[in-house]
């Protein structure tokens, strides 16, 4: 087999800066004439990432590049060795040290050839003996590439951005050297990325007894991975208002640091500190740099994910939860929270939770699909997912992903019946809000089987009805104050909440309620709060409080009707002692009227998969 190489193709990459023309997707044949691995330092976990330089050849010269990371296995198994004829699939080129060095993001195998095709020669004097000299014996040179002579221009380019854009010498005569971030590591200075700011955190400010002070972080891109930029104090004054999302930028003169895992869900082993003298400039060509990069994993293989795991998610907003709040434990400090129920093609659902800013200005209307990336994987209930402060989320991208889930949601996924991941979950259809109705189980096989008897809290789905509602203490006077709900204390000239350290002229009720159930195998006691309560009698505590205060049979009237009502309730089982007596607790964590046309759907769904069987 006779194999053409892509002559003159090293020659056009080496000027591709000048002549602006885009090569990324050339597709070039070239020749891998050779490569060594280069390892990278360890990171915090002691794991160390390899890397792979190469000599590549056109025929006619030779160039310097690496094989970005998702390549390795290629190269591990001797898919790509020395010799070997490859199509460069995805390509993109940078600056290194004043060469033009190329890295390869994607290949395919052509041909393994025995020898060099050709005698190709290194296109630049300094440092070119060296390579020839390399391509010749078959080895590659040090890991250091050779810088290119120093630039003889006397003329200042105006501009940091303008210079760096037109190739041109940095003032001071520094050599123009853009960095790919997948190459960047402690042991390197003197260089400058170009990379797009793909996610930016609010300012955060902290006090302890070594002072104040406030950070602020972003998320930077380019063709070959991401990292993770925090800035402290000053320069967050300097740099925050600067960098803009969806920005693209010259960054140098940041340190280079072991990433802290624990702040940051980015998968590098690094992460930049900004810092007083570091350059940030933007760059008024941003091609080649793409505006998110998604590796999205389907719903139904959120399992197989451990527990706190980061992933990228891609689904059709089934439902979308009202605004609640939580107090944090660690700051005492009340917070926003919103839950979505996504769904896909997988036939799963699965619960997101938004916080902060982000819940309160969600906005979706007709079932929108969105993108997540760095989402953090929760298994409180079964499989959960929530937002990072480093989290983002795109709706309706322009992506591939995007369109064809779309059209399949439109098209089919509207009547489908889904099987939930989050019990207690603000699901939509075919989950009915967390309703597992694959696992749903009987009152008498919940006893059993013994849910709630181990030190975890157990899970369950059932149907039951109502038998009987405990009329006595349905309700507690709370504090009126949003996010608190704690029980206030009935003093003479009011009502007071010692959490608020405030007092009020009438209490917010909440129902505490507690029911008999029962389906066609047994009868079980369910307890429940405010959502169950409402739900249950179609008022809230305040208004059921005042009637049973004005006319106590009315008040019986309205709990008699609310008995032979059947509802899907979803449930946790969890072991409790009271008074040196051990019980199972079951506690409702959310309770859904029947929809009749959706029983109706899924009856027909079931029928349907008999027929096929």
């Amino acid at each position: 087999m006779e194999v053409q190489l892509t002559k003159g193709i090293v020659k056009r990459l080496s000027a591709a800066h000048e002549t602006g023309e885009d090569l990324t997707n050339s597709q070039p044949t070239l020749q891998v004439i050779s490569f060594r691995k280069v390892d990278s330092p360890p990171n915090a976990t002691n794991q160390t990432t390899d890397r792979y330089r190469t000599i590549v050849s056109d025929g006619e010269n030779i160039m310097q590049g690496m094989f970005a990371t998702q390549l390795n296995k290629m190269i591990e198994d001797q898919s790509i060795k020395k010799n070997t004829v490859i199509v460069v699939e995805n390509l993109t080129c940078s600056y290194l040290q004043g060469k033009r060095l190329i890295i390869i993001m994607g290949a395919r195998v052509l041909a393994q050839v025995e020898s060099k095709i050709g005698n190709p020669v290194a296109l630049q004097a300094p440092g070119a003996a060296g390579a020839a000299t390399a391509a010749e014996s078959g080895s590659t040179p040090a890991p250091q590439i050779p810088a290119a002579a120093p630039s003889t221009s006397a003329t200042t380019p105006t501009s940091q951005a303008q210079s760096r854009q037109q190739g041109q010498a940095k003032t001071g005569g520094k050599p123009n050297s853009v960095y790919p971030i997948e190459g960047l590591s402690p042991y390197q200075n003197n260089w400058t990325i170009k990379a797009r700011v793909t996610q930016k955190t609010d300012i955060k400010t902290w006090s302890n007894q070594r002072g104040e002070g406030k950070l602020f972080s972003v998320t930077l891109m380019d063709e070959t991975a991401e990292i993770r930029a925090t800035g402290f104090n000053a320069v967050v004054d300097e740099l925050y208002d600067k960098l803009q999302e969806g920005h693209v930028y010259y960054i140098s003169k940041a340190r280079v640091n072991l990433a802290k895992k624990k702040f940051s869900n980015i998968a590098n082993d690094y992460e930049l500190a900004l810092e007083r003298n570091t350059e940030v400039e933007e760059c008024l060509d941003p091609t080649n740099v793409p505006a998110v990069r998604y590796n999205f994993v389907e719903l139904n293989g959120l399992e197989q994910l451990e527990k706190d795991s980061t992933c990228d998610v891609i689904g059709v907003v089934k439902s979308v939860g009202d605004v609640g709040t939580i107090t944090s434990k660690a700051s005492n400090k009340t917070v926003a929270k919103r839950d979505l129920t996504i769904v896909d093609r997988s036939g799963k659902a699965v619960r997101v939770t938004l916080w902060g800013a982000q819940a309160e200005q969600f906005s979706a209307d007709d079932s929108p699909v969105i993108a997540f990336k760095g989402v953090k994987v929760g298994d409180f209930g079964g499989r959960t997912l929530s937002m990072y402060s480093s989290s983002t989320m795109t709706i309706n991208p322009d992506i591939p992903e995007a369109h064809v889930l779309r059209g399949w949601y439109d098209a089919k996924g509207v009547e489908q019946s889904f099987q939930s991941l989050s019990n207690g979950s603000g699901a939509g259809s075919g989950t009915m809000g967390g309703f597992n109705r694959s696992e749903m189980r009987t009152l008498f096989d919940v006893k059993e089987s013994g849910l709630g008897t181990s030190d975890k809290a157990d899970y369950f789905s059932c149907r039951a009805t109502i038998m009987h509602i405990k009329g006595d203490n349905i309700s507690y006077p709370a504090c009126p104050t949003e996010g608190c709900n704690k029980k206030v204390v009935d003093l003479s000239d009011g009502w007071r909440c010692e959490k608020c350290d405030r007092s009020f002229e009438k209490p917010e009720h909440r129902y505490i309620m507690s029911m008999a159930v029962a389906d066609h195998t047994c009868q079980a006691w369910l307890q429940g709060f405010n959502d169950v309560g409402v739900a249950v009698f179609g008022m809230s505590a305040n208004e059921l409080v005042d009637i049973k205060e004005r006319d106590e049979s009315a008040y019986n009237v309205i709990l008699h009707k609310a008995t032979c009502s059947t509802f899907n309730f979803a449930c946790r089982a969890k072991q409790d002692t009271y008074n040196e007596q051990t019980r199972i607790r079951y506690g409702i964590s959310r309770i859904l009227p029947l929809d009749y046309a959706e029983e109706a759907r899924v009856l027909r769904d079931t029928l349907q998969s008999w027929d096929k069987c």
